[in-house]
C-alpha cells in the first residue's frame, strides 16, 4: 500500500509543482554523470567496437549506480515510518514530468502567438533533439507536438508504470535509463556505436509503456471527441513508422485524432535524419490549438494511466 500512496501523492505532487528548476534533481545528477562519462570514454579515435563496450559500461555505471543508491537511500529512510513515505514520494515525483512537459510546450505556445519565432526555435531546442534553427512556425508547433505526444509515454506513462511496480528504485533506474537514451542514443556517426546498447535497452523498457499509452490515448481522444476513427486506423497503420520501435505509437495516435501529418525528415548535429511521415495529409495546418489539445490529452491520458495503474496494484495486492 505504501507504493500505491507515494505514487499518488507524487502524481498530484508533479501537477502542482512542475519540475522548480533551483530544486535537487536526481534526474540531473544522472545527467551530469552521463555527461562526464560521454566525455571519457566516446573518444573520436577509439574504434566503433571499443565505443561500444564503453558505451555498455555507462549504461551499467549509470543505471546500475542509480538503482543502488536509491535503494540505500530508501533503506536507510525506513529508520522512520513518515521519513520513508516524504522521501519515496519526492523521489516518485521526481520521475513524473506531466506537469513541466505541458509548461515547456505552453511557452513555446505562447512565443509563436507573440510571433516570436526565433524565441519558440530556441525553447523548443531544449526539448527535442533534432536542430530548430532552421525551423518554420509550423515546424516548430509540430516538433512540440511530437515531442508532448511521445513523452506522454516517456515521461509520465512509463514512470507510472515502473514506480507501480517496483516503487522509487525502479523509478528511478528507469529515468537512468531514458535519460541515457536522449543523451546519447542518437543514430549518426558520432554516437551511433557509444549509445548502441542505451538506445537498445530504452526500446525495450519502452516497449510495454508505449503501447499502454496507444490505448490509453485512443481513450482520451474519444472522451475528447476528437476522430477517434482516424486516431485508431492512424494509430495501427502508422505505430511503427520511426526508428525507434516505440516512440510512433503515441505520436500516430495524436497526428490520428488531429488529422495532422507529423514526422518526416530532420536534421540532427547537421546530419539529414530521413524518417517516414506519420498520418495523412489533410493538408491541415499546425497550429496553437492542435497543441493545446495535445496538452489536454496528455492531462488526460497521465490520468487514466495513473487510475488503471493504481487498481491493478490494489487488487493485487488486496489479494
Amino acid at each position: 500500500m505504501n507504493i500505491l500512496i507515494m505514487v499518488l501523492l507524487a502524481f498530484f505532487l508533479d501537477l502542482l509543482l512542475g519540475d522548480p528548476h533551483s530544486w535537487p534533481h536526481p534526474v540531473k545528477l544522472i545527467g551530469h554523470l552521463i555527461a562526464w562519462l560521454k566525455k571519457c570514454f566516446n573518444r573520436p579515435n577509439y574504434s566503433s567496437r571499443k565505443k561500444k563496450w564503453l558505451g555498455a559500461l555507462t549504461w551499467l555505471i549509470t543505471v546500475g549506480g542509480s538503482g543502488l543508491i536509491t535503494y540505500i537511500v530508501m533503506k536507510v529512510a525506513t529508520v522512520n515510518y513518515y521519513l520513508y513515505m516524504i522521501v519515496g514520494t519526492y523521489l516518485s515525483y521526481t520521475c513524473i514530468s506531466a506537469r513541466q512537459l505541458a509548461i515547456e510546450a505552453e511557452k513555446i505556445m505562447k512565443s509563436l502567438k507573440q510571433n516570436n519565432l526565433k524565441k519558440a526555435r530556441q525553447q523548443v531546442g531544449m526539448i527535442v533533439g533534432r536542430d530548430t534553427n532552421q525551423l518554420s512556425a509550423e515546424e516548430v508547433t509540430k516538433a512540440t507536438i511530437e515531442t508532448v505526444a511521445e513523452n506522454t509515454s516517456d515521461g509520465v506513462i512509463a514512470p507510472l508504470f515502473f514506480l507501480v511496480i517496483g516503487g522509487p528504485v525502479l523509478g528511478i533506474m528507469y529515468k537512468a535509463i531514458n535519460t541515457l537514451d536522449s543523451m546519447i542514443g542518437y543514430q549518426n556517426e558520432k554516437f551511433r556505436a557509444f549509445g548502441e546498447v542505451s538506445a537498445r535497452i530504452d526500446d525495450i523498457a519502452n516497449y510495454v509503456p508505449a503501447r499502454i499509452t496507444w490505448l490509453l490515448l485512443i481513450i482520451s481522444s474519444w472522451l475528447l471527441r476528437d476522430d477517434t476513427r482516424e486516431a485508431i486506423a492512424v494509430g495501427e497503420r502508422d505505430c511503427e513508422k520511426h526508428l525507434s520501435p516505440n516512440s510512433a505509437f503515441s505520436e500516430a495516435v495524436v497526428a490520428g485524432a488531429l488529422h495532422l501529418q507529423l514526422g518526416g525528415p530532420h536534421y540532427y548535429f547537421g546530419e539529414l535524419v530521413k524518417k517516414p511521415y506519420i498520418g495523412n495529409d489533410h493538408l491541415v495546418i499546425a497550429a496553437n490549438w492542435h497543441l493545446k489539445r495535445t496538452i489536454t490529452m496528455l492531462y488526460l491520458t497521465s490520468f487514466l494511466g495513473l487510475c488503471g495503474f493504481e487498481l491493478i496494484r490494489f487488487l493485487i495486492v488486496w489479494k
